[in-house]
Order: structure tokens, then C-alpha cells, then sequence
């Protein structure tokens, strides 16, 4: 008996040996299968997969069409001022220009220049031009180029110049709390060089421009930002030798070795930068950086996340003794990517030095860190005695043409998604069989040259980084359902959402695999012989740190924003702010650096919830200044006398002249005015222009042009896009206000409607145009069936919703968000209702925030200081720009004052269209019970269009008699004539 029960044991044991076996064969085939594909070079550059819908005519197909050229052994150089023609603002030639000798051509923000050219030598050539960045709005120079009076390619019309920032004052300022200042940026213009290269840095390399022999005309177009132009030159780029080659050529040219140096640069005294938000951070969260300190800000880093979109620079002075060789090492911290890493292009006086230097990689590790250039065996550099440049550019490195080809990708499988809803819909009847596949034509061989290309860049991914990452999981994911949409086409309809989620989670990807940030704390340029610091920090200096400001916490308030009153001085004044920490940070260093310096008064700056405004001032606790605040609560506190009246300063006309009278409207009650505008946005149209063109339709113009073109978008299965207002929470909060909707307004005021008449004591919306109106807006939804709740950015990225009236700001989201259709897309003022004399009528209502000042204030004048200065052109300028620098161009400041907003970066054609639409907007008031307006008014549009069983005029005439009701209460409540 025991025999058998061993003899079973032993066949157990026996057989979970050979399964152990099995799947470790298994696993180790998976892995030598996984490590050839990650360790095999997949080749982008070569445009391996050609895109199967319409020729984008981008760089990629330029240089497809002109493959077989090389490159011309001439160079051509062409004086600015030597043009052919000239059109437009602001040209004009200037001698002796800041030092240049010979005469250069000054050039506006709008306007062409055309040169006429005569090449000997046909075959690409590369372009460079020396231009001065002279003062406009702070935000890079924007050019689109012409060869012949054609964009060569799509990528040509975006070419950007940088500018020159650096900090205003050589040492570092402190409050009077002993905390350092973030140092104020300022731009410092010089005469630069800059070769002709892609924006965005999907391609690593200058662009190289094909010309034909015999006579050119090269024409510069003016999109954003004046320049002053020495000259262009036409050539070829020489690449850098290898580092092989050049430590030969340093031996050949007997360059030494140097001995016993060791030269430290602190990386937040950078000389320059191309961007003003490359300012010198601050980092608390480790002890290795210099200068450290456990309780006290010190400004001590540089870069970090917002050091992290391709084409920025960063340079730094190094003072050498003698001429020689030098090793480089910096002490850095990247843990912001992983997967990918980032790579940086290191240029020393102005040259990369050799080719391994165009790709310097930082890869992915906790903390700070000595990253050495070269490694285990550090290159050698040769530095000059004396001052020398190092530059370290971000650059995408080996991972642009991945990204390249994910963005192709993207843009094949939205058009392909776009086919397939013409035919479907977007909710396809999933008993229904579409035969998709045989429909739309390249269906299947598009999905299938995505797979390969996606799996292909995966693969390339893993080899890159080093192993499997998240960074390859979404692209596996999407390469994964491809092959099952091929296999099994029937089931495409009704996995349309689940393909449209991936494609969505693609453009994310693409989104954040561009950004590739870098922290810089010091820059080390030792000679050979000399060790670097050590790496990071050691475990006791860690705990001896988390133990400081563990203790450290228990006495810094970490809520005082600004700085606390001094006692020597007593004039201050508290201000809440209830956006981010981000915004109030950015306050905090305007307000120290110029408002407290220029009138002597402190402020207090808090960052708190706003819904604690309305208890803090009952209980007299409440700030003497509320910034931020919806347009709602100004006249709301005024009819409590809780809200100061602006109008007895004897400087307020002069103050609201800064302002259009519309962002004014609701912020007055009766003869006073209780609150400075900060923001106003306004809707305007947004369209893609491929769509359209596709369809034959064009933009349109008025209302009847819209009903032409929902006919059209209709039949397409294709939605036009126009806003429903919702409470900004799922559960109702007393007496949240809802404004009233925006198109239904704009329909108002464009027919010469009102929302209240008899001074603000009757509603206006049972009145003929207000009740026509309201039938005219409820059809739309419940007649053409457009739909109620949508996100806008992804359905119009995709394409389903082509066009659509939205809020302006829309404009900054899709500029990041949508890379992919960058050119595709434009923006106008919206339709608008035709009046008998011809002309087009545009009105729309605004929205926005305030300022407040509260009765309470017990230093008034201090407080109204403060909101002239915030709400005026300088400080809403520079915090527009600040905001832009910190967060990109998706966090665009939308400033109401009129100067401020001339002086944000606006392409210049676009703020055209805004400016035009600026000129109809209105503002909607504010009365007492006025709150009901808008919540009825959607109760309203709810019974006709959701419920569908009441007639429009009935449901709005029922609930204006609530609107009635409460504005009769109130005006009762307050001892106001009803």
C-alpha cells in the first residue's frame, strides 16, 4: 500500500516536472521571440507604410515625391533686403541694425515678402535665416513659407523662430519671510541663425527643399510676431562626424588633455532660454540639490515639466581656464516618462560636436542622479579658455518617427471611422447588416496596414526603451482589435465605440509621447582625471530630510499664498482666490514682484473653496477682495449690501473704459456697478475644413445656411454641434445658479429679443420673439434630432461632428489636443440672422469672471488698488502669458481687457475672426430672482424636447410665470418698486 501511494507521489511529481518544463520552454521561446522583435531595427524614416487616404501633402509625401534627388553642392545667399516685392504692415529697411552691418528688413505680424532667386544647381537644400526678434507679445515668431507662390508641403506653414529670455536680475530676491523669489523672465533679443526645421519635432533633421534650376521666388508670410531679417541662405547642413572620428581629429590638432579641473554650473543660472516658462524652479522634495533647505524656498532647479516640448533650449556660461578636453556630467532628474525617456540635443558654442551628441538619453529613475555624456567611458569635449556655451535642446530623438507614424495612424483610422458612421451612424442597429467592409472602399486593407504599423512601432518601442512598458500597451490594445475587426468584419458596427475609445486613447498617447521633461539641479565640466560628486542622495541624508520637514510642517502655513504684513507697514488687504495653486502661485509672484513693490500695500493672498465666501462674510470674516468669482454673485451680494459700489471712485469711468460694455452688464445693479470683469468668453464656429470640402459645403453665414447644412450632415450621419447647459454637479445645490443657454440667447438677441423688461421686473421671454424664439431653438433637437450632451474636442478630432458653436476657449484645447488635424480646422464668428437692409446680424452673449470687493473692506482704497492692477493690461498680460508659459496653449488666458487681449499670441488671421465676433457680443444682466431664468428655461427646452409631449409655446409660458413669481418675491424681499 505505501508502494503504490509513493509510486503515485513519484508519477505526480513526475509529471508537474514535465509541465514545469514544458512552460518554461514555453516562456523562454516567448521571450527569444519577444527580444527579436524589441532587438530588431524597424526602419520609419523611409515612410514604410503610405497612408490609403488622400494625399495630406505633407513633408513625408514631399520628400516620397522627390526621392530620388540629392542634394546640391551650391550655396545661395539672399539679403533680406534685396526683395522683389513686399506687401503689408510694418516692413520696412533698417541699416546697421543692433550691431549687423549692411541693411536688414524689419517685417510685421501680417503681410509677404517675395525674393526672387536664381539656382545654378538643382537638388534639395536646406535654408537657414539670421533674423533679430524685436518686441511684440512674447510668444515665438511664426512664418509660412512659399516656393513659388506654393506651400511646398503642409508642415511649411507653421515654421517658428525662437526668442531670447533669461532672469531680469543676476541674484535672486526674498520675501521678508527669508523665501526665495522666482526670478522674473525678460527677453534679451540677439541676432540668431536658425535653420528652417520642423515645429513640432516629428522630424529630427532640418527640412531640405527641392529646387529645380533656373528662377525662384521664395516668399515669407507673416502669421504671428514681428522680426527683423539680415539674410537667408541656401545650402546643405554638413552632419557631425562620429565621436571616433572627432577624438581622432582632437589628436591630429594635438588637443591635451586637461588636468585637475573641475568646474561646477548651478542649472537654475542658465544665461538664456527660448521660452519664458523655462524659469528656475524650486525643489523641496530632496536634500541632494544645492541650494537646500528643509523650511525656506530656494530656488535650486531648472526645467522639470515644463521644460518638456520639443524645439526648447536651455544654455549655460562655463568659464574655463585653459583650452583642452573636458568630461560633462549633470546631476538631473528624470522620473516624468516612462517607457520612453528624454532626449536632449547638447551643442557646445553653438555646434553639435559630434553625432552621438544629437541624442543624449535621460532615462526613466526615481530621484536625482549624475548622468555622465558617454557613460562608463565619458566622451571628451573640446572647450576654449574662457567663456563657452552648452546648449541642451529637447529633441525627440529616436522616438520621432514612432510618434510620426502613430499620428499617420491616427489620422487613417478617424477617416476610416468617418466612412464607416456615413454609413452606420453612430448608434449602428446591431441586427442589422451593414456590410461596412464592402461599402467603404480600402476598408479592410487600411485596417490591416495600421496593424502592421502599429505592431511594427510597438516592437521598435520595446527595443528602445529596453523592455515592455505602458507606453506600448495602448498600441498593442489598438493593433489587437484591428486583427479581430479584419478577421471578423460583420461585427465592425457594433464595436464602433470600443474602436472610436482606442482611437481616442491613440490621440492621448500622441498627446503625452511628445513631452519629454528634464530637471537640471547642476552641470559639472571636470577635466579627465577628476571624479564627479556622488550619484543622489544616501539613505540617511533622505530620513534626516522627511524628518526636518516632517517637524517643519507643524509651523509653516502652507496655506498663505502671499506674504504675511509686515508690522512696520499696516496697509493690507486679504484676497481669496479660489482657482488652482498653480494660478495663485503665479499671483503670488506678480504680486511681490510689482504690485506691493510699487504701492507699498501687502496682500494676504488665501487660496480657499468659494462656496465659503457667502458664510465667511455673514459670520464678518470674509476677505476684503474675492477674485474669480462666477458673474452671478456680484449683484446677488449687491441687493444684501454685501458688495462694495465701484462707481464712487472718482478714477471708475477711466477704469471701465479698459473694458467692452457687455462684460460689464452683469455686474450692474441699479445706478452701481460691484465687480471688475477678469475673463469673457463668447461662442463662436468651429469647422473642419477637410470635411467640409469633402462634402461641397461651405461655411456658413446665417440660420438658413444651417438648416442647408444639417440636411447634408444629416444624410452623412454627421452632427452639428451646439451646447445644452447643465449644473455643473449631479446633485442640485440651492440656489446654483444656470445661466441661460447660449444659442438660445444668441437667437434672442439676434431677433431683437431681451430677457427682462420694465427695468429688470418682468421677464421678457412670453413675449412674441421670446416665445418664436424658443420654438426656433427647441427644433433643432426635437426636427433635426441634434444631440443634447457630446464632447465636442473628441467627436470633432474624429470628425463625426464637423462643425459646431461652442465657446472660444475651445480653440486652446483643440490647438494641444489635436495634433493630428493641426491645419484642418479653423474658426469664425457664428452664423447670424439676416436683417432687412442685407446685412448679418451676430449677437451672442458672454460669460466670464469678476473681481469683487466686499462692503466689509476695511481699507477700500487699498482694495481698489489692487483690482485696478490686477484687471489691468500689464498684470492681465503678463498673467495671461505666465498662464500659457506654465500650462501650454491649452490654458490661454481668456483676459476681458481689451488691451490685454491685443497683447496675447494670437495667430493673427484667427484673432481676426474673434475680433470681428467681439464686436456683437453682449452681455445678458442680472436681476434680482433672475437665477430662475436660466433653470426654467431648461426645464422648459426638457418638457418639449425630452418629455415630447407639450407644445413649445405652452411650456414656455407656464414656466415663465415661475420667472414672474420669484422676480416679484425678490423685488419684495429687498424693498424694490415691483
Amino acid at each position: 500500500m505505501k508502494g503504490k501511494i509513493r509510486l503515485k507521489k513519484w508519477t505526480l511529481s513526475a509529471v508537474g516536472v514535465v509541465i514545469a518544463a514544458g512552460l518554461l520552454l514555453f516562456w523562454s521561446r516567448m521571450d527569444a521571440d519577444n527580444a527579436s522583435g524589441a532587438g530588431e531595427k524597424q526602419t520609419f524614416t523611409d515612410g514604410s507604410w503610405k497612408s490609403l487616404q488622400q494625399g495630406r501633402g505633407d513633408y513625408s509625401e514631399y520628400l516620397a515625391k522627390n526621392k530620388n534627388a540629392v542634394f546640391a553642392d551650391r550655396e545661395i545667399i539672399v539679403e533680406a533686403s534685396e526683395y522683389a516685392k513686399a506687401e503689408g504692415e510694418g516692413i520696412e529697411k533698417i541699416d546697421h541694425f543692433e550691431g549687423k552691418s549692411g541693411v536688414s528688413l524689419k517685417t510685421g505680424e501680417q503681410g509677404r515678402v517675395d525674393w526672387t532667386i536664381n539656382v545654378a544647381e538643382a537638388g534639395f537644400y536646406n535654408i537657414s535665416v539670421q533674423y533679430y526678434p524685436i518686441e511684440g507679445k512674447s510668444s515665438s515668431i511664426e512664418r509660412s513659407l512659399l516656393i513659388d507662390g506654393e506651400l511646398p508641403f503642409e508642415e511649411a506653414e507653421y515654421l517658428q523662430f525662437d526668442r531670447v529670455w533669461d532672469n531680469e536680475l543676476d541674484q535672486i530676491k526674498r520675501d521678508n519671510r527669508g523665501n526665495d523669489l522666482r526670478p522674473q523672465q525678460f527677453e534679451r533679443p540677439e541676432w540668431r541663425e536658425d535653420l528652417l526645421e520642423d515645429s513640432n519635432g516629428y522630424y529630427a533633421d532640418p527640412f531640405r527643399f527641392y529646387l529645380t534650376s533656373g528662377t525662384h521666388t521664395l516668399s515669407f508670410v507673416s502669421q504671428r510676431e514681428p522680426m527683423v531679417i539680415r539674410q537667408l541662405k541656401l545650402f546643405q547642413v554638413k552632419r557631425p562626424a562620429t565621436y571616433e572620428d572627432t577624438f581622432k581629429r582632437f589628436h591630429i590638432d594635438g588637443l591635451k588633455e586637461t588636468a585637475g579641473q573641475m568646474i561646477t554650473v548651478q542649472g537654475e543660472d542658465a544665461r538664456a532660454k527660448s521660452s519664458p516658462t523655462l524659469y528656475p524652479q524650486t525643489e523641496r522634495a530632496s536634500a541632494t540639490v544645492t541650494p537646500y533647505s528643509p523650511k525656506l524656498i530656494r530656488v535650486n532647479t531648472i526645467g522639470g515639466y515644463n521644460w518638456r516640448i520639443p524645439g526648447q533650449w536651455i544654455e549655460w556660461e562655463v568659464d574655463v581656464p585653459e583650452t583642452g578636453l573636458y568630461k560633462i556630467g549633470m546631476k538631473v532628474k528624470q522620473q516624468f516618462v516612462r517607457g520612453l525617456y528624454s532626449t536632449r540635443r547638447l551643442l557646445i558654442n553653438g555646434e553639435v560636436p559630434f553625432q552621438e551628441a544629437e541624442q543624449v538619453p535621460f532615462r526613466y529613475e526615481s530621484g536625482y542622479r549624475i548622468d555622465v555624456m558617454g557613460g562608463d567611458e565619458p566622451y571628451l569635449f573640446e572647450l576654449k579658455k574662457g567663456k563657452n556655451i552648452i546648449r541642451l535642446e529637447d529633441t525627440l530623438g529616436e522616438f520621432a518617427p514612432l510618434i510620426r507614424e502613430v499620428k499617420d495612424s491616427l489620422f487613417n483610422l478617424n477617416a476610416m471611422y468617418r466612412k464607416i458612421i456615413m454609413i452606420t451612424g453612430a448608434s449602428p442597429d446591431k441586427f442589422r447588416d451593414y456590410r461596412v467592409d464592402q461599402q467603404v472602399p480600402n476598408l479592410l486593407e487600411t485596417f490591416k496596414s495600421e496593424q502592421e504599423r502599429l505592431t511594427a512601432v510597438s516592437k521598435e518601442l520595446r527595443r528602445l526603451s529596453g523592455g515592455s512598458s505602458d507606453s506600448e500597451a495602448l498600441l498593442k490594445t489598438m493593433s489587437l482589435q484591428l486583427g479581430e475587426l479584419i478577421d471578423n468584419p460583420d461585427t465592425i458596427p457594433r464595436r464602433l465605440v470600443a474602436f472610436k475609445t482606442n482611437t481616442g486613447g491613440l490621440g492621448t498617447w500622441l498627446q503625452k509621447a511628445i513631452e519629454m521633461p528634464l530637471q537640471i539641479d547642476e552641470i559639472y565640466v571636470a577635466s579627465p582625471d577628476k571624479k564627479f560628486p556622488a550619484s543622489g542622495d544616501g539613505f540617511f541624508a533622505g530620513l534626516k530630510h522627511e524628518f526636518a520637514t516632517f517637524n517643519y510642517s507643524f509651523v509653516i502655513d502652507y496655506n498663505q499664498i502671499g506674504n504675511a504684513s509686515e508690522k512696520n507697514n499696516q496697509r493690507s488687504i486679504t484676497v481669496w482666490i479660489g482657482s488652482g495653486r498653480d494660478q495663485a502661485n503665479t499671483l503670488k509672484a506678480m504680486i511681490d514682484e510689482t504690485f506691493t513693490p510699487e504701492t507699498g500695500i501687502n496682500v494676504n493672498l488665501k487660496l480657499v473653496q468659494m462656496n465659503t465666501l457667502l458664510p465667511a462674510t455673514l459670520a464678518g470674516r470674509g476677505p476684503d477682495v474675492a477674485m474669480q468669482i462666477g458673474i452671478d454673485i456680484p449683484v446677488n451680494y449687491a441687493m444684501r449690501k454685501a458688495a462694495a459700489d465701484l462707481t464712487q471712485f472718482p478714477d471708475y469711468q477711466d477704469v471701465a473704459q479698459w473694458f467692452r460694455p457687455s462684460a460689464l452688464v452683469p455686474f450692474s445693479y441699479q445706478k452701481g456697478v460691484y465687480a471688475l470683469p477678469e475673463t469673457q468668453t463668447f461662442n463662436m464656429l468651429f469647422y473642419r475644413k477637410d470635411i467640409l470640402k469633402e462634402l461641397g459645403l461651405e461655411v456658413p453665414q446665417t440660420w438658413d445656411d444651417v438648416y442647408k447644412l444639417l440636411a447634408v450632415l444629416n444624410k452623412n450621419h454627421m452632427q452639428l454641434g451646439m451646447p445644452i447647459s447643465a449644473p455643473a454637479t449631479s446633485v442640485p445645490v440651492p440656489g446654483q445658479n444656470i445661466p441661460p443657454n447660449p444659442i438660445f440667447a444668441t437667437l434672442l438677441m439676434q431677433n431683437g429679443g431681451q430677457f427682462y423688461r420694465n427695468d429688470g421686473k418682468e421677464s421678457d421671454l412670453d413675449s412674441r420673439i421670446g416665445v418664436e424664439t424658443f420654438k426656433t431653438w427647441t427644433d433643432f433637437y426635437s426636427d433635426y434630432k441634434l444631440e443634447r450632451e457630446f464632447d465636442f474636442a473628441n467627436r470633432f478630432r474624429t470628425g463625426e461632428m464637423p462643425i459646431g458653436i461652442v465657446d472660444y476657449t475651445t480653440y486652446n484645447q483643440l490647438s494641444v489636443f489635436a495634433p493630428e488635424i493641426r491645419g484642418m480646422w479653423g474658426f469664425v464668428p457664428i452664423p447670424g440672422t439676416k436683417q432687412q437692409d442685407g446685412t448679418i446680424r451676430r449677437d451672442t452673449p458672454s460669460t466670464g469672471s469678476g473681481t469683487l470687493m466686499l462692503n466689509g473692506a476695511k481699507d477700500k482704497d487699498a482694495a481698489w488698488q489692487f483690482m485696478k492692477w490686477w484687471t489691468g493690461k500689464e498684470a492681465q498680460t503678463n498673467y495671461g502669458r505666465e498662464m500659457e508659459a506654465l500650462m501650454g496653449a491649452s490654458a490661454r488666458y481668456p483676459t476681458a481687457n481689451i488691451k490685454a487681449l491685443d497683447s496675447l499670441p494670437w495667430p493673427l488671421a484667427d484673432y481676426e475672426s474673434l475680433k470681428e465676433e467681439f464686436e456683437w457680443v453682449r452681455g445678458i444682466p442680472e436681476v434680482p430672482g433672475g437665477y430662475f431664468t436660466g433653470r426654467h428655461l431648461q426645464n422648459a427646452f426638457l418638457k418639449v424636447v425630452v418629455s415630447a409631449n407639450t407644445e413649445a409655446r405652452e411650456a414656455i409660458l407656464d414656466y415663465v410665470q415661475y420667472i414672474h413669481e420669484e422676480i416679484h418675491a425678490k423685488r419684495k424681499e429687498f424693498g424694490l418698486p415691483e
